[in-house]
């Protein structure tokens, strides 16, 4: 078996962050789990939607977790792959939109 740095198993060790600050941690999963209550959106909308930030910020944890939460409300792959393109096209909106202030910059130090 092949050893990677990111080992699927630690995923379950998640809650164990608050051992080394309860006070911290408790807040942070109660926030997230408030988080990911029915509210405005679906939970399945939500998962969908973590699924591609998930990919944006390259978390291979939160990949794994969302693509199976995501299978467990019904969320096809079809779904899966297009929120990871609206993931990736932001990304690389937002990559190039930043290219406006070489541009400026550029322009300002030619002159």
């Amino acid at each position: 078996m092949s050893k990677t740095y990111y080992d699927p198993a630690d995923l379950r060790k998640f809650g164990n962050i608050t051992e080394w600050n309860e006070e911290l941690g408790t807040k942070f999963f109660d926030y997230y789990g408030k988080v990911f209550e029915e509210g405005a959106l679906s939970a399945r909308e939500k998962s969908l939607i973590a699924l591609a930030v998930s990919h944006v910020v390259q978390c291979p944890y939160c990949i794994d977790a969302y693509t199976k939460d995501g299978l467990q409300r019904g969320i096809d792959k079809s779904e899966m792959m297009e929120a990871v393109h609206v993931g990736a096209a932001i990304k690389s909106g937002a990559t190039l939109v930043h290219g406006v202030q070489m541009m400026n910059k550029y322009e300002k130090l030619s002159m």
